[in-house]
């Protein structure tokens, strides 16, 4: 993360996690927009992992068949419609359980961030702060109350025309928190030095002024007082 870039010095490289639907992937692209950074969500690679998986008809529980899809993994499926859905979340959650399937994604997630984009990268994810970037230079975790997130989901869900319940989102949301939580490889947890944001009472503006705040103290920290533009 050495490599030189527009911010005056060293490439800015900001890790961004929480559990589902906290509204770290909208946070996460409005920093990259506004700070010129590269963009990576890293849910969407498990999530096109998962839905590989089901389009063949193979068990998102079978670490060596989902340990394969990953390491061949079609990066086309990134753009399709299907990776939003709950079934593809659940199955994102199944396979991300596997070392395997973690092994092959990481180096991808990795070299995002040392390479794209000149000025660095934004990455979200569930363990980008813990395990992918630990030494990322910023590193926040955003959450809110499994109602609020399933709240937020389910209406997202209900404007892609999907027909689904409140109480079915709500259930989805905290059986992937105790998967996300609980399993062996790189459970979801803050990382030590990573900036808590609960968005629960916070729109995305409120939220996304929050995280500049943090980034901006950073920044100008590392030049030393002066001002940041």
């Amino acid at each position: 993360m050495s490599k030189e870039s527009t911010h005056g010095g060293e490439r800015l490289v900001i890790a961004i996690d929480g559990p589902a639907a906290a509204g770290k992937g909208t946070l996460a692209r409005r920093l990259a927009k506004h700070y010129g950074l590269a963009f990576l969500d890293t849910g969407a690679l498990y999530r096109a992992v998962g839905l590989a998986m089901l389009r063949a008809g193979l068990d998102p529980d079978d670490a060596e068949a989902a340990e394969k899809v990953a390491r061949d993994l079609d990066l086309s499926l990134l753009d399709d419609p299907a990776l939003r859905g709950i079934k593809a979340g659940e199955a994102a959650s199944k396979v991300a359980r596997h070392p395997g399937v973690r092994k092959a994604l990481l180096r991808f997630q990795r070299d995002f961030a040392a390479h794209a984009g000149e000025r660095g990268a934004v990455l979200d994810g569930r363990d980008i702060g813990t395990v992918v970037l630990p030494d990322a230079d910023v590193k926040l975790f955003v959450t809110a109350s499994p109602e609020v997130r399933a709240k937020r989901r389910f209406e997202e869900l209900r404007g892609l025309g999907r027909d689904v319940t409140f109480d079915e989102v709500l259930a989805a949301v905290r059986e992937r928190d105790e998967r996300d939580m609980n399993r062996t490889e790189a459970p979801l947890r803050p990382a030590a030095d990573a900036h808590l944001l609960d968005t629960s009472e916070l729109d995305i503006c409120a939220a996304f002024r929050a995280a500049r705040e943090i980034i901006d103290a950073h920044l100008k920290a590392k030049a030393g007082g002066r001002a940041c533009t």
